[in-house]
């Protein structure tokens, strides 16, 4: 995968860094690769703390779900080849294009390699084929979704608005964005594949 694993010391906060790459379906030319770090958000710190409490009767069960989607838009803010950088009091992508369930889930160990127990570095992959989410993109995010349809469901819009950030809203009936990140603008053709795979390191 060529996503870096990091050094010696056990005790670490939650990371992200993701790879993008995209490629012509018919002659698998590749048009773009990119490999970036990104920021957990202030709400993915509450779906860790939503997930521990999940057995204990005083979540919703719409809650108790992992992270199930993930989201690409249009909406980074700042100059397109060098957006301003992502904020943690992010609670939704600023302009949602379109969003997808994850082809596979992957625990990976400390070497790198693809494992089938459970271990504190997972990877998440999404894939956008031909006729979805084509066109410029410049934005992303890890989704925790009350509903698994390529539209934006029921997305938290905060009040007062971004960078505000509440924490007394009821995450459990919203949309929960987990993690984000804004890139260089990257366009997406027709007739491409776009495979973002999201690795989150605990």
């Amino acid at each position: 995968m060529g996503l870096n694993f990091g050094g010696e010391d056990p005790v670490h906060p939650v990371h992200g860094s993701y790879i993008i790459h995209l490629e012509d379906v018919t002659t698998g030319a590749v048009l773009h690769h990119m490999e970036q770090s990104n920021i957990v958000t202030l709400d993915g710190g509450v779906l860790v703390a939503i997930l521990l409490a999940s057995g204990s009767g005083l979540v919703r069960t719409a809650s108790q779900q992992g992270l199930t989607m993930l989201a690409v838009g249009t909406g980074a803010t700042g100059p397109l080849l060098n957006p301003d950088a992502p904020d943690p009091r992010q609670r939704k992508l600023n302009t949602e294009l379109w969003r997808k369930p994850f082809v596979n889930r992957v625990f990976r160990n400390a070497t790198g390699g693809a494992v089938v127990y459970p271990t504190n570095v997972v990877d998440f992959t999404a894939q956008f084929g031909p006729g979805e989410a084509e066109g410029p993109l410049n934005e992303m995010g890890l989704l925790r979704t009350i509903t698994l349809g390529p539209t934006p469901g029921t997305p938290i819009i905060p009040v007062p608005v971004f960078p505000t950030y509440d924490p007394t809203v009821d995450l459990s009936v919203f949309d929960l964005l987990a993690n984000y990140t804004a890139f260089s603008v990257i366009t997406k053709p027709v007739n491409s594949l776009l495979t973002i795979t999201w690795r989150l390191t605990t």
